[in-house]
């Protein structure tokens, strides 16, 4: 029950070092958040089970196709046409 939880446990520990870090005014404090943030992230995406990493894959596509949607930026390109 308890490796269920460990990647959960890890989420929580890295999102929790990245409120430390935009809050500490020490470069060195800065630094340790960033190192824990990066070590808690990395070791809970490799114990997770395979289907968390496909919804996030899923949810990254989806995530980059909806910004590229609404972007006020984004320039609509036609197709290319030949001409002969």
């Amino acid at each position: 029950m308890m490796l269920a939880l460990l990647p959960l446990f890890l989420l929580i520990a890295a999102l929790g070092s990245v409120i430390f870090y935009q809050r500490a005014s020490n470069e060195l404090s800065r630094v340790l958040a960033v190192g824990m943030g990066a070590v808690c992230l990395i070791w809970g995406f490799a114990i997770a089970h395979w289907s968390i990493h496909l919804l996030c894959l899923i949810l990254l596509l989806q995530y980059k196709k909806l910004l590229v949607l609404f972007s006020p930026n984004s320039v609509r390109v036609e197709p290319l046409k030949i001409q002969k």
